[in-house]
């Protein structure tokens, strides 16, 4: 038995007094209308009509089961009318998860000219660095930072390429010297990024040639943010995406090195748990950040 159908089924004999108007008005033959209530009636073990050629009527269980009937279908009626605009027009509550450093470099800043858009929205940003279960934690959507994001049940939209560059300060070049091929990297204290999946190897590429260096340093950090005021304290060299370094690369605090080489690359990710009947507020927020993201790495000189 289709519950839900035979609910309505029951509603609609009532409120027509008529199996056959009931029949027409929900477009089922009326073999499937008297099939419906006796299933109903078997289901709750209760006679709910009292049925004559002439007559139909309630019986008192039938009146007092459509009471609540009633009650049950018009309240998911509200319901469905409810959600019906959020699927439309951006609203309600907005969970977004995203890496703290991202978040920090890219989002934080940004998010109120989003709000200001859409003013019936409201944003719970949560800034972590580990990787969230969204359906279990009750998040709309997250952005993901990674060279290789890992297969999963979730849908993924690429947002933007970042390009990585090696970089430290002035000084701590002039003291040890700028590495001239990636190999040299052996030589010098490199601070990683614990949090990458490439923290103790190091990929370049160069023509045809790929390299891969196995680095080693005194410090590493699980923040980017952490691991650019090593270098700019003048600590030693590190991998970094280029748009959390620009500004102070255009201020010659930090320098790059090995240039002529490339430098893995990680990707930025809008991560949501299913393609169909997205909301219209996670439609809105990844569309935005798609934006904000591309305008970003176009100042920072890295592909979108």
């Amino acid at each position: 038995m289709d519950r839900f159908t035979a609910l309505k089924v029951f509603r609609q004999v009532v409120e027509l007094g008529s199996f056959a108007d009931a029949a027409r008005r929900l477009k089922l033959s009326p073999a499937a209308i008297s099939k419906n209530i006796g299933e109903l009636e078997a289901h709750l073990g209760a006679r709910l009509l009292n049925r004559t050629t002439r007559r139909l009527s309630r019986t008192e269980a039938g009146s007092h089961y459509y009471d609540y009937v009633v009650r049950i279908l018009d309240e998911l009626d509200e319901a469905d009318a409810a959600l019906r605009p959020m699927q439309h027009k951006p609203g309600g509550l907005l969970r977004v998860t995203a890496p703290t450093t991202l978040a920090l470099m890219t989002l934080s800043a940004a998010l109120p000219r989003f709000l200001a858009l859409y003013p019936d929205l409201t944003v719970d940003l949560h800034m972590d660095s580990r990787r969230i279960n969204l359906v279990e934690e009750g998040f709309d959507l997250a952005i993901r930072m990674s060279d290789n994001l890992a297969d999963s049940s979730l849908i993924a939209k690429k947002l933007m390429t970042m390009q990585q560059v090696v970089c430290g300060a002035p000084a701590y070049f002039e003291k040890h010297g700028a590495p001239a091929r990636p190999e040299a990297l052996r030589e010098h204290n490199c601070i990683k990024f614990s949090l990458s999946g490439h923290v103790d190897e190091w990929e370049f590429s160069r023509a045809d040639t790929q390299l891969r260096v196995a680095v080693t340093g005194r410090y590493k950090a699980t923040s980017s943010l952490a691991v650019r005021d090593a270098l700019l304290a003048g600590f030693g060299v590190s991998l970094l995406p280029r748009l959390y370094v620009e500004d102070h690369l255009a201020e010659g605090a930090l320098m790059t090195v090995l240039d002529d080489w490339t430098a893995v690359t990680s990707s930025v990710y809008a991560v949501y748990p299913s393609r169909r009947h997205v909301p219209a507020k996670v439609a809105a927020f990844i569309d935005f950040v798609a934006a904000e993201l591309s305008g970003r790495a176009a100042r920072a000189g890295s592909p979108s």
